[in-house]
């Protein structure tokens, strides 16, 4: 049997439409003699990110968290965590077009993305607050991905059945999710792909 062509596109933000240089998540570590990935995997230990995406705690509590747990003196590391989340990432230009070429041609497009409050922030300094139709926070909704819940909730925002969406991650767990839901999803691994999503989304 065949599934429906969708109608609307959910995209992933960090790792598909927002990259991260690690350029300055590096020079932060070596400046405070930290070993390598230590901010990143302290943050993402499960006790504290998975609060920090469910919206039970803000992004600035988060982050506090983190700076108690790097072995630094509390000023340092405080500085420490400032200094490396100062950098925002920056949107990937392919992705982007491809999300302005999803809208032109007249789809709904969504943000699905697990996040802490600090989001909308985000997006608009990056400039795309106004690149999507439907912004789906993990914080604002309160479950996260790859909960069938989010899913859910990420339909009713944009507007259409699970059956007639496409979801776009980097995550296999999310993707799996995603499936389960009842929504065609993509596990992004770059843009060599992208005319396979146009086709999926019959552009």
């Amino acid at each position: 049997m065949t599934r429906d062509r969708a109608q609307a596109l959910l995209i992933d933000l960090d790792g598909v439409l927002r990259r991260w240089d690690p350029a300055p998540m590096i020079a932060v570590e070596v400046e405070n003699g930290l070993k390598p990935a230590a901010l990143l995997e302290t943050a993402m230990s499960w006790d504290i990110y998975r609060p920090a995406m469910a919206g039970e705690i803000t992004d600035a509590e988060w982050m506090k968290l983190v700076a108690d747990r790097l072995p630094l003196e509390p000023e340092v590391a405080a500085a420490a965590v400032a200094q490396w989340q100062s950098y925002r990432g920056e949107p990937d230009p392919e992705v982007l077009a491809f999300v302005r070429e999803v809208r032109a041609a007249g789809r709904k497009v969504g943000l699905a993305t697990n996040a802490t409050d600090r989001l909308r922030a985000d997006l608009d300094t990056l400039g795309l607050a106004d690149e999507v139709d439907v912004v789906v926070s993990s914080w604002e909704i309160k479950t996260h991905k790859p909960a069938p819940e989010f899913f859910e909730k990420a339909c009713d925002l944009i507007g259409f059945p699970p059956k007639l969406v496409l979801f776009i991650d980097d995550d296999d767990r999310a993707v799996r999710g995603a499936r389960a839901a009842g929504l065609s999803a993509y596990r992004w691994s770059g843009p060599q792909h992208l005319d396979y999503l146009r086709k999926a989304l019959d552009l």
